[in-house]
């Protein structure tokens, strides 16, 4: 802990020295007084410079900027998780420990909601700290979706999957991770300065009159965009030159094609999404007029900026997904993976198409009608290449032998029928003439969560199910994992399905409350909700608990094919004692004579 106390002692001094320090100096040369708004934004790049310096980043990696002898970090044990380490296993883990801790924590605000939620009329938190608390659950929640699986397991699996010592840039990949927390402290620090009630797109005019804690929303989204945008970069070079001998990109697993795909979404998109919330910044803090309607700025166009992001955003987190669950589903049903190139093809596809689909989010934002027809077509064709992903899935159960164990259920069943609902649902906001009807209500609510929280956190649960043993070298007991599958997925349905039936007879979202008539659905749907979140908390505390005290895990329980399940559990420093070497398909179930790789004896040349 004692590099994170150096983070925080110098980040705090930076901010002083930066924020009020450089205020008192301009106040005392003669200029005008800051606001605390200008303050805390001029403030926060000298904190976020001296945090990363005191996590570790002077010692590591700076001091060779100014031809001074680095030092790397070395911590023992645990102690690793809160120091600049570059070890691509250690940096997964950190991601996912924080993402679940922040899930749980948007979780709870998501329960807060449906208390205001259950009852018409009645007021728990009040109008104004409902709209906050939804706001903060929202981009939380997005910032989970967006790096748990692609941060958490494409860091810790990749290098191993396609047997790599490392990531091709593994400072990079810490500091990476070390720019998250400052985002959660400034996220829930915003609620100490006003708080902002945008939800997570953080629309003009609303954005450009909250207080000064919608600035510090800014900040963060910015500085978590440059997370993305680094680690996406790292992933596309590690998998385009780190590949081991004989790794063509047939050969790839289907997980690592996924995150391939997203890594290119997130470091091509990212920076528009802050470039538009940069702007956002620069109207409230120096006057200009980029999106100020009385300053004869167009908010219309921070729109069109936003969801060019947001919507590729959208395939980021759910490209990972997508490939989890191939992966799981192929090893578990033993059997090849079904129209593999296809599957790329899919992912490929998506990624093509995303950038063309933005404005369907903007029907009725007033928008020039000619676009309507364009913006329907494409989003409608989007569900091609989505469609061959899904018939992979299909035709890979279909010839498999099923082993239905935990990992499958999540992946086989409860990913495979959230999404289909998910992606039936968007048809109809795709379509112009019933998304008129269906936007703002919680019909979108629901197809979104279906889409997001059913496909990527149920294949998140698939994920840790699956190479828990690889991750913390125990098992998890099976019996549990079961219960726990039947009682997610079925709590969860009973959860969100109501909620089409609530949007199309007129419920608005982000509205702490609702027509008498809607009473007694949403009671329902209030209570479900809480036996959904005792369903996830039993989960995670039966995994942690099998961490702890689980049985000692084989290095292979699943007997599976690919290169992580090659080396022991938890893998060894560098991974493998030299490259191996790939001689065939990953999932060569089936097929005599056929393997995957031929693994290096131990003491072999690197």
């Amino acid at each position: 802990m004692r590099f994170v106390l150096r983070g925080l002692t110098w980040g705090a001094l930076g901010y002083l020295g930066g924020g009020p320090g450089l205020a008192a100096l301009v106040r005392w040369l003669g200029g005008p007084a800051w606001r605390l708004e200008t303050v805390l934004t001029v403030g926060y790049p000298f904190a976020l410079a001296g945090w990363l310096a005191g996590i570790g980043l002077w010692d590591a990696w700076a001091r060779g900027w100014f031809g001074l002898a680095v030092r790397p970090v070395h911590a023992p044990g645990w102690r690793r998780y809160f120091t600049f380490c570059t070890d691509h296993k250690v940096i997964g883990l950190q991601y996912l420990v924080t993402f679940v801790g922040l899930f749980l924590l948007a979780g709870a605000m998501a329960l807060l909601m449906r208390v205001e939620l259950a009852w018409p009329g009645r007021s728990v938190v009040g109008p104004a700290a409902f709209n906050q608390i939804m706001s903060l659950h929202g981009i939380v929640m997005i910032a989970v979706a967006v790096a748990v699986v692609l941060g958490g397991l494409g860091n810790y699996l990749v290098p191993l999957m396609i047997g790599a010592p490392d990531m091709a840039f593994p400072r990079v990949n810490a500091l990476s991770y070390w720019l998250v927390p400052p985002v959660a402290l400034l996220l829930l620090g915003a609620q100490l300065v006003g708080g902002f009630n945008t939800g997570w797109t953080a629309y003009p005019p609303l954005s450009e009159i909250n207080p000064a804690g919608q600035a510090l929303f800014i900040l963060a989204v910015v500085t978590f965009g440059l997370s993305s945008i680094l680690g996406g970069i790292n992933f596309v070079v590690t998998i385009a030159r780190l590949r081991a001998p004989g790794m063509t990109w047939g050969r790839l697993p289907i997980f690592v094609w996924s995150v391939f795909a997203a890594s290119l979404l997130s470091f091509t998109f990212t920076q528009y999404l802050a470039a538009a919330l940069l702007m956002v910044l620069l109207d409230r803090q120096v006057g200009m007029a980029f999106f100020h309607f009385a300053r004869q700025g167009t908010p219309l166009l921070y729109q069109h900026v936003f969801w060019f992001y947001s919507h590729p955003a959208v395939y980021i987190m759910i490209l990972p997904a997508f490939g989890v669950a191939l992966e799981v589903i192929a090893h578990s049903a033993r059997t090849p993976l079904y129209a593999y190139r296809w599957a790329v093809g899919g992912f490929l596809g998506i990624v093509g198409l995303s950038p063309l689909v933005w404005a369907h989010h903007m029907f009725t934002s007033g928008m020039r009608e000619g676009l309507h027809a364009p913006f329907l077509v494409t989003t409608e064709a989007i569900s091609v290449p989505t469609g061959l992903v899904f018939l992979s899935a299909l035709g890979t159960l279909w010839r498999g032998r099923l082993w239905l164990r935990t990992p499958m259920l999540f992946a086989g069943v409860g990913f495979l029928w959230n999404f289909l609902i998910g992606g039936l649902t968007g048809i109809f906001n795709a379509d112009v003439a019933t998304d008129l009807h269906l936007h703002d209500t919680y019909f979108v609510v629901s197809h979104f969560h279906y889409t997001i929280v059913g496909g990527e956190i149920f294949a998140l649960f698939a994920a840790l199910y699956y190479w828990f043993p690889k991750l913390t070298g125990r098992m998890y007991h099976e019996r549990l994992g079961r219960l726990h599958f039947w009682w997610i997925f079925l709590a969860y349905n009973a959860t969100f399905l109501p909620m089409f039936w609530l949007g199309l007879h007129g419920m608005n979202r982000r509205i702490g409350d609702y027509p008498p008539a809607l009473a007694g659905v949403n009671l329902f749907v209030s209570v479900a909700a809480f036996l959904l979140g005792a369903g996830v908390l039993a989960a995670v505390a039966s995994l942690g608990q099998a961490w702890v005290r689980g049985q000692r895990a084989a290095a292979n329980p699943w007997q599976a094919t690919t290169l992580e399940w090659q080396v022991p559990s938890p893998p060894p420093e560098h991974n493998f004692p030299a490259p191996p070497q790939v001689v065939g398909p990953p999932y060569p179930y089936g097929q005599p004579g056929l393997r995957h790789a031929v693994m290096p004896a131990a003491g072999g040349d690197r």
